[in-house]
């Protein structure tokens, strides 16, 4: 007997022990020659849909707003950031982001004031920021408004001088020398790296999570590096953290599987990557295309990923969002929001601020009126008012519309069932005319942004500026 027949027949007995039945290619039961009913293979090849958590409804429609709290106001505190909980209100944010809140390392810090991922308590608030009783006051102020709060949440590691290093040092990871070590290959000398094969370990970080939605009301979070930490840790922290009510998980990852059980958005690292290539390196409009693609092909439909111009990381070690994206910045905060993906606003955005914010000392916003504040503030109120602007599932396909001009002009509709866009964006530094071969934008529209009324068919053609942008609402 063959190994692999030997095998095979390991199989079937295990199988029948089981009281799996090995089933014929024509369907009858190996054992009693009976036909394989109806509803058995209907079950058997029924879609099983990927995504198993509930994303909360009050996330369908939400666009994030990212706080850097050392950095947000003068003070530099909570107290002070609820003072300003009205305008980003009135910007039309949903989400508040609340950069790590937590006491931060001293020993091996960077900087005078350090990095706030280099947690030195998680049971603790940074006094930089105020009291417990501060956040908790923040974040009612903030659900009085109508917003929610997710805390940025670093699993991944600790500082050197977390109390965890002396009570637990089992919890943590070893170089070959047998040291702490920071994570390997980056320069994150500030932060040892905790080891989750221990159930010690995820026990006490699950309890830690569940304390802060529990005592200071916050609505999820915002993970860091969230594929460093074992998937499985993740789906469990969800389910428990749903015990207590409802939340929003952000990792920063992307990943499709983090979404089955775990996370309700991902990082859109890829659109963000591809939108630069094409503002600052020349590239066509196709650089997008592999994104879109795969988004629509192999991620799931309820998958929520946040698309975004610019964050902490981006604003200090790579370039303001005017360094990263010039001439074409407001084309591609457009497309951030009325394309398929959940928005971020990195503090700042809004203002127009024009400088790299420090990352381990405390730095100012100049924060003033500014055109990217008020293009933002018109986007978010057309995503919340237009049905298939939504996130997920709950929002309407992007579907290409073919142009005359497709390596610098992207064009494309979303259509809901009461409600849809066309969109076009000229990623070029040349006006060009554009006309469409087909049909599938035709209809009577508004010019969302200069106001009037549109109608598209066979003969219909555009201008556009360089640069420049246009949203149609459908009529």
């Amino acid at each position: 007997m063959s190994k692999y027949l030997a095998i095979a027949s390991a199989l079937v007995a295990i199988a029948a022990c089981d009281g799996i039945e090995a089933r014929k290619p024509n369907g009858a039961r190996a054992q009693d020659g009976a036909q394989t009913g109806p509803s058995d293979k209907a079950s058997l090849y029924a879609p099983n849909p990927y995504i198993k958590i509930d994303h909360p409804e009050w996330s369908r429609n939400a666009v994030i707003y990212q706080i850097n709290t050392r950095h947000f106001t003068k003070e530099g505190t909570f107290a002070a950031a609820q003072k300003e909980l009205p305008r980003i209100k009135e910007l039309g944010a949903d989400i508040l982001w609340l950069m790590p809140i937590h006491p931060i390392g001293e020993k091996n810090r960077k900087g005078s004031l350090g990095s706030p991922y280099a947690v030195k308590d998680y049971f603790g608030v940074n006094p930089e920021f105020g009291a417990f009783e501060d956040l908790k006051s923040f974040v009612d102020a903030a659900h009085t408004l109508g917003m929610y709060v997710i805390l940025d949440w670093v699993a991944n590691h600790t500082a050197w001088d977390n109390s965890l290093v002396t009570d637990h040092a089992d919890w943590y990871e070893r170089d070959w020398k047998g040291d702490f070590r920071p994570t390997p290959w980056w320069d994150w000398s500030d932060i040892i790296d905790l080891d989750y094969s221990n159930p010690e370990l995820r026990e006490y970080m699950t309890e830690a999570m569940k304390y802060w939605v529990a005592e200071a009301g916050i609505d999820g979070y915002r993970c860091d590096v969230a594929g460093y930490a074992p998937l499985d840790f993740w789906d469990n922290v969800r389910r428990e953290l749903d015990e207590i009510r409802p939340v929003f998980m952000l990792a920063e990852w992307q990943t499709r599987d983090l979404h089955a059980r775990a996370f309700d958005a991902t990082y859109a690292w890829d659109w963000h990557n591809a939108m630069h290539d094409i503002a600052a390196n020349g590239a066509d409009v196709g650089a997008l295309f592999g994104y879109y693609s795969a988004n629509e092909s192999a991620w799931p439909a309820d998958a929520y990923r946040m698309t975004f111009i610019s964050n902490h990381d981006k604003n200090a070690w790579e370039g303001t969002q005017f360094e990263l994206f010039g001439d074409a910045l407001e084309a591609a905060i457009v497309l951030s929001v009325v394309g398929e993906g959940v928005p971020l606003v990195y503090n700042g955005q809004e203002a127009g601020n024009p400088k790299r914010l420090a990352f381990f000392e405390k730095d100012l916003i100049d924060w003033r009126e500014h055109p990217v504040g008020d293009l933002y503030k018109q986007l978010f109120a057309l995503k919340h008012e237009t049905r298939a602007l939504w996130n997920g599932a709950g929002g309407a396909r992007m579907i290409s519309v073919l142009n005359s001009e497709p390596q610098k002009v992207l064009s494309f509709v979303r259509f809901g069932e009461k409600d849809g866009i066309f969109a076009l964006m000229n990623f070029s530094a040349e006006e060009k005319m554009v006309s469409f071969p087909q049909s599938l934008h035709h209809g009577a529209y508004t010019d969302y942004f200069a106001g009037g009324d549109i109608t598209f068919d066979a003969d219909s053609t555009l201008i556009l500026a360089p640069w420049s942008y246009r949203v149609y609402l459908k009529n």
